[in-house]
């Protein structure tokens, strides 16, 4: 069915599911107001849905983050702007439905409760389309809008509806007669014909309203319903049905729409656009393949000019305003874009067929510009980052991939840069002072390098062409040690807290720097102060980790000299004070560095037998105090100071044996005219 396939391996006794298949059907798509925002609409053959756009519960976006929703298959979905639980759905027949998702509760609002079912339009008080718009108002976020072949309001969430157009159809009576014949008719409401079909609303002038229609009738009131005035664009196919219609989000009297005339037989894209209240139009279809018929068109809210068109064949973009079209279907599959919808730089399309798809950056396309790749170096401004408690999953299998949670930069270099060639980006704060410093790997490394001990950092590609950046919004993590083995092994440094910062990106001479935002989760309680407190516990404590471990690379290090100057000297004439100095060094950096670490780990599971020490005690009030947004507790902030107390001893006995025992040590080995025992840092 539409809905989805099922698939028999034993001749039809036993049949799978199809929820396995991203092959949904969707109508339209809206968006509602919470955090994380969601999708609405509805499935061929399928369920009325909403659905996160970020998973709510972990890395990917997987079933508890959708749910069904009002209304039915084939409607227009919206949530009320002021209140994201409660949203209206519509389906086939007229059918309207308010539901309340705190509490279940659903009400059937429909404007005309006559149900249609089995009678051609022609017999009905109004028409519905299978597909009937709906739509709040942008100026009274209490008035929602729901057209048939007359446009309707309510001011009462359903309860009261009034007619405030009169018939914007053509309403030809032969194109409403029952379908079906000569043996069995077939009148659901897909038939019905004569409907408005697309609804929009000046976002600058209160009143101003445009409908569309299936029969290819466009009219404007400019009195908030009280009179109509038809401005269908010449040139326009007589009976075209204007599938979607965008009020220009920075000019009054503007009107974007799409139009498509497949049904007969007539497949080229028709779009249109007017800035004088439709008393004349352009055709703005120049780089769209003439086969491609247009189902949707988008203006970008923040940037002036910048559309997006859906076709039956993929989605398209023009950066000044309908001029000229360019592919933007990058790796969204070859497949119908029934709806787009803009939400917080991000844009949604619907599609019929693979279900919903984001392209998540229009924070980048807002910035580019023709002369943009004639550039040598670009950096762009990324959009505003959100500061929250899951990260985004790298392989999501089969569930939806969340949004990336970091800062993503995206770059331009002109050409490949050469093997080895310089290419950093630093992330700083608001003051200036360096946070993470990123650079890209070489394509020889020296063999003698040794690996980094460090956290895992990601390295910057050095393609010809855009490259892309994702910083986790992180501070370097705890270095680490060969072969470390930890019970509490979560060593990522801390979160950056909100605020501004800035990256500044460096090649050749030639440097490029932007600001960058982070936000607050939105559903997070925590105050300001309360964030920075949590980081700076944190902060400290990645500190002192990453000096408990340089300190344990000291000591295998000097221990490793030690051992390798008792084998050449054992057994020799002279060499005795000399190697009872080395065993007795030896053995007292080996109870610091078990003091720090329990060295007899070696697998995951070993601190079961053998207990965990300072080291991992600090690592694990770090984690805890990680989770969450909040400030430490008292019992974390007691332990923690327990902790690094004795650390700081056992770090000071360190120092105190290389400063006075090892300087003992190498001078009795330099009147030997042995080498000296030198230690990192030194």
């Amino acid at each position: 069915n539409d809905g989805g396939a099922n698939v028999s391996y034993d001749g039809g006794e036993t049949w799978s599911t199809q929820s396995n298949q991203p092959t949904a059907q969707m109508y339209r798509v809206s968006t509602d107001t919470d955090f994380p925002y969601r999708l609405l609409g509805g499935q061929q053959d399928n369920t009325a849905v909403r659905i996160r756009m970020r998973s709510a519960f972990g890395p990917a976006i997987g079933e508890r983050d959708w749910e069904p929703t009002a209304g039915g298959e084939s409607g227009h979905i919206v949530a009320d702007p002021e209140n994201p639980d409660i949203v209206y759905g519509g389906s086939y027949g007229g059918f309207l439905v308010r539901m309340d998702h705190r509490n279940g509760d659903r009400r059937i609002i429909n404007v005309w409760p006559d149900n249609p079912m089995g009678w051609g339009a022609a017999e009905l008080t109004y028409r519905f389309n299978w597909n009937f718009p709906l739509m709040f108002s942008a100026h009274d976020p209490g008035t929602l809008y729901a057209a048939g072949n007359v446009l309707f309001r309510t001011r009462d969430e359903g309860h009261s509806w009034e007619a405030v157009s009169r018939d914007l159809t053509r309403n030809q009576k032969d194109r409403q007669q029952a379908s079906g014949g000569p043996i069995t008719k077939d009148n659901t409401g897909v038939e019905y014909y004569g409907t408005i079909f697309a609804l929009a609303e000046s976002p600058l002038e209160p009143g101003v309203l445009w409908t569309g229609s299936d029969d290819g009738l466009l009219h404007l009131s400019r009195d908030g319903g009280q009179s109509w005035t038809e401005v269908r664009p010449r040139g326009m196919p007589e009976e075209i049905q204007i599938n979607s219609i965008e009020a220009h989000p920075f000019e009054a009297g503007s009107l974007y729409v799409a139009a498509t005339a497949y049904k007969s037989d007539d497949f080229r894209p028709y779009l249109f656009r007017t800035s004088d209240y439709g008393r004349s139009w352009k055709k703005i279809t120049d780089g769209i393949p003439e086969d491609h018929f247009t189902r949707v068109i988008r203006a970008d809210p923040v940037k002036p000019g910048l559309l997006y068109a859906g076709t039956e064949r993929g989605l398209y973009l023009s950066r000044n305003d309908g001029e000229d079209w360019e592919s933007l279907q990058l790796d969204l599959p070859i497949v119908p874009v029934t709806d787009l919808a803009v939400r917080r730089g991000e844009l949604i399309a619907a599609t019929q067929g693979r279900g919903y798809w984001s392209f998540d950056h229009l924070s980048l396309l807002r910035q580019v510009g023709d002369d943009t790749w004639s550039e040598r170096l670009a950096l762009f401004e990324p959009g505003p980052a959100w500061r929250l408690p899951n990260r985004s999953a790298e392989d999501p299998g089969q569930r939806g991939r969340n949004p990336a949670d970091g800062v993503v930069l995206f770059y331009w270099l002109a050409e490949e840069l050469p093997p080895n060639a310089e290419l950093e980006l630093l992330i700083s704060d608001a003051a200036g002072k360096e946070i993470r410093r990123f650079t890209r790997k070489p394509e020889k490394p020296d063999p003698e390098e040794e690996p980094p001990l460090g956290d895992d950092d990601r390295l910057l590609t050095a393609d010809a062409g855009l490259n892309r950046f994702e910083w986790n919004l992180r501070y370097p993590g705890v270095e680490r040690f060969e072969k470390l083995v930890l019970w509490n092994d979560a060593l990522d440094g801390p979160r950056a807290v909100p605020g501004t910062y800035r990256a500044t990106l460096t090649t050749g001479g030639a440097s490029r720097s932007v600001g960058i935002e982070i936000r607050p989760d939105p559903r997070s309680e925590a105050a300001p102060e309360a964030l920075q407190q949590q980081f700076d516990f944190v902060w400290g404590i990645n500190r002192k980790l990453t000096d408990i471990h340089r300190a344990i690379r000291r000591i295998r290090d000097t221990r490793g000299q030690l051992e390798t100057m008792g084998q050449r000297i054992d057994g020799r004439e002279g060499y005795a004070e000399l190697a009872q100095a080395a065993g007795d060094l030896g053995e007292k950096l080996t109870g610091i560095e078990e003091a720090l670490y329990q060295t007899r780990l070696e697998a995951r599971q070993d601190p079961l037998n053998y207990p965990i020490r300072l080291n991992d005690k600090l690592a694990g009030v770090m984690r805890g105090a990680s989770i969450g947004d909040h400030p430490p507790p008292a019992s974390a902030i007691a332990v923690r100071d327990e902790l690094v107390g004795e650390a700081e001893r056992q770090l000071s006995e360190l120092d105190r044996l290389l400063n006075d025992d090892l300087v003992r040590l190498n001078t009795l080995a330099a009147s030997l005219r042995l080498p000296a025992i030198i230690t990192e840092g030194e």
